[in-house]
């Protein structure tokens, strides 16, 4: 084969075939809020530690890490609290990386992963990559999700593996905790509740992890890249039985999270009050935002997330450019017609507040 070859004469897999790479716009513009980004980062004497700690990890670069991560699987058990152990985490590179060794144990060939739309884009390329079969049930029109239709679903579909968002991606919905217990109870199938931005709901103490207690077939999934602005660093993790987790270990490859990885996510739950700091000043961000969209003129989803959801235009492209044309970047996403805007600083927020005002009218 020639070294020019091109992708359309390569032997990619059929399903591959005219697919693009996942991944939202990386632009230099002076706004950015449209990957769900902390805008805060540590503060300087936290970032002085994980240079320290990096600088231990690389006096020992010739070593592998400890591939079972257990001193941060402690640490993520800690922090979740509940009586928690490390037994019952499981750590990888980023919920991507959790969500498909979810996957690749409990889906694959001949078995199906059912989640709720709109919802998170990623879920049919974890599913695609690890050939499992994906379907959809739709969620209400408020985008919530009620326990008869969502068991319904099951019954019909029969998926091995259940994917329930909470708050959801991208609409901010949140999914009442007794409402996933009905389910969970309903089925044998894995149900996976993903919680990524949890810690940015106004009630963040109602969470799937209270009912893991009850059910062995419960995994609630959570990253470090939201809340807690380690989005760099690429930690992801769940909490389930330790059936679970052993799976996962089955699945994963070897040494799958670096030392340096571990490093930082260490130092960064060491300091949790201090890199949560700002989860409170972006809620009320976020709230303020869910006041001030409809008062520009345009209809707002209910969020309890760091983002909201805002539309309906005709032409969302257009109004993504025009925002775009004027340094605010966002998230063309969602059901159509909408975007997505993350919740930024206080002085972000008002910059995409008066280019919004601008485009709208421009459009009217």
């Amino acid at each position: 084969m020639r070294p020019d070859v091109t992708l359309a004469e390569l032997p990619l897999r059929p399903e591959l075939v005219g697919q693009e790479p996942y991944g939202a716009p990386q632009l230099d513009v002076a706004v950015r809020l449209n990957v769900n980004e902390n805008p805060y980062p540590p503060g300087p004497a936290i970032i002085a530690e994980m240079a320290a700690a990096i600088a231990t990890v690389a006096g020992e670069v010739n070593r592998y890490p400890d591939r079972e991560a257990l001193g941060l699987r402690g640490d993520l058990a800690a922090y979740l609290g509940h009586g928690l152990t490390a037994d019952q985490v499981w750590a990888a590179n980023g919920s991507n990386e959790v969500m498909t060794h979810l996957l690749q144990a409990f889906a694959g060939p001949g078995r199906r992963v059912l989640s709720f739309t709109p919802t998170y884009s990623m879920y049919p390329e974890y599913a695609r990559n690890t050939h499992s079969g994906y379907v959809t049930a739709a969620r209400r029109d408020d985008f919530g999700i009620d326990a008869e239709a969502a068991l319904a679903a099951i019954a019909r579909h029969q998926p091995s593996v259940v994917v329930l968002t909470t708050p959801n991606n991208p609409t901010g919905t949140t999914t009442p905790v007794e409402t996933v217990r009905r389910i969970v109870a309903g089925t044998e199938a894995i149900v996976v509740v993903d919680e990524a931005y949890q810690e940015f709901a106004r009630h963040p103490e109602r969470t799937s992890l209270t009912l893991l207690p009850e059910f062995g077939n419960l995994v609630v999934s959570r990253t470090m890249s939201k809340a807690f602005a380690l989005a760099g660093g690429r930690v992801g993790y769940l909490a389930a039985t330790p059936a679970i987790v052993d799976a996962c270990r089955i699945v994963r490859l070897p040494y799958h999270l670096s030392g340096q990885t571990q490093a930082l996510a260490r130092v960064a739950l060491a300091h949790a009050a201090e890199m949560l700091a700002q989860v409170d000043l972006l809620r009320r961000v976020r709230d303020e935002m869910l006041i001030r969209l409809p008062h520009l003129g345009v209809e707002v989803v209910d969020s309890d997330a760091n983002f909201c959801l805002f539309g309906r235009f005709a032409d969302r492209h257009d109004v993504w450019q025009r925002l775009l044309e004027r340094g605010v970047l966002v998230r063309e996403t969602g059901p159509a017609g909408f975007l997505r805007v993350s919740v930024g600083t206080p002085a972000e927020t008002e910059q995409f507040y008066t280019a919004l005002a601008e485009v709208l009218e421009e459009i009217r």
